[in-house]
């Protein structure tokens, strides 16, 4: 098995035991080394009271790539967890899907700083900004 197939496996399985992101309906679109792409399509699950993407599924789309791209620089048998995040939110989407592309910045061996890059793509393939995301995460044993 390559590199590469190993990185997606481990966050394949990983992604599988998201109780979250499957009820919400994403799906993995690309994993590589230091990177993390992440799609959501609209849904009535997804959405707030005016009808627009809600924010804290955007929040929680950008935390999971980033985590995810995170997850492929740490170590054999680690885990990673958040520890902290800011997002900034630029626009307000309905319909069409999401998609978020988490990037480590730099891996250490406990603390972790991606950022995630979240855009909107209309019925058309035209791409909008919706959000930005900073994180820090920590490497964590695996506890399963």
């Amino acid at each position: 098995m390559s590199s590469k197939e190993i990185l997606l496996n481990r966050v394949q399985q990983s992604f599988d035991r998201q109780g979250l992101m499957q009820h919400l309906g994403a799906r993995l679109v690309r994993v590589e080394s230091g990177l993390c792409v992440i799609a959501l399509p609209f849904s009535d699950k997804v959405t707030q009271q005016q009808g627009g993407f809600h924010g804290g599924a955007i929040g929680a789309l950008a935390d999971i790539a980033g985590g995810y791209a995170g997850l492929t620089q740490a170590p054999e048998g680690m885990e990673v967890t958040s520890v902290e995040y800011k997002i900034n939110f630029m626009a307000a989407f309905q319909d069409g899907e999401l998609h978020a592309t988490g990037h480590v910045i730099k891996a250490g061996r406990r603390l972790i700083v991606t950022t995630a890059n979240v855009v909107h793509i209309a019925a058309d393939g035209r791409e909008s900004a919706c959000a930005v995301m900073q994180q820090t995460l920590m490497a964590v044993p695996r506890t399963y």
